[in-house]
């Protein structure tokens, strides 16, 4: 199973920026998926973006579109670039891997996910 620690989280003012890491241990091999959600308060865990294992296709969330970029290292590091940030991204966000690559029909929910991290928090002030 490989274990999953996220960091760089924390306060950030309207429109900066903030870049969130995952890193990813005791699992061999690149070919799966992995993705950030997020949780705000009250609010069920939502899809923000996802990345392929391989083609490293990605997969994002309406209202993160043009703003966030994901990407993974060899190493199967997860970065969440998240840039022009709004008070509405504040929110605990996810690092999560699946079993194997998922495809469209699948990449988004939750249920295809079986590994998570602890989350990082993020706040964006107005």
């Amino acid at each position: 199973q490989v274990q999953l620690v996220e960091s760089g989280g924390g306060w950030v003012q309207t429109g900066n920026s903030l870049r969130l890491a995952c890193a990813a241990s005791g699992r061999s091999g690149s070919m799966f998926g992995m993705a950030w959600f997020r949780q705000a308060p009250e609010k069920e865990r939502e899809f923000v973006a996802a990345i392929r294992g391989g083609d490293r296709r990605t997969y994002y969330a309406d209202s993160v579109k043009g703003r966030f970029t994901i990407s993974r290292d060899n190493a199967n590091t997860l970065y969440l670039q998240m840039n022009s940030l709004k008070p509405e991204d504040t929110a605990v966000y996810y690092c999560a891997a699946s079993s194997g690559n998922p495809i469209l029909s699948t990449v988004r929910k939750i249920e295809t996910y079986t590994q998570w991290g602890q989350g990082t928090q993020v706040n964006v002030s107005s």
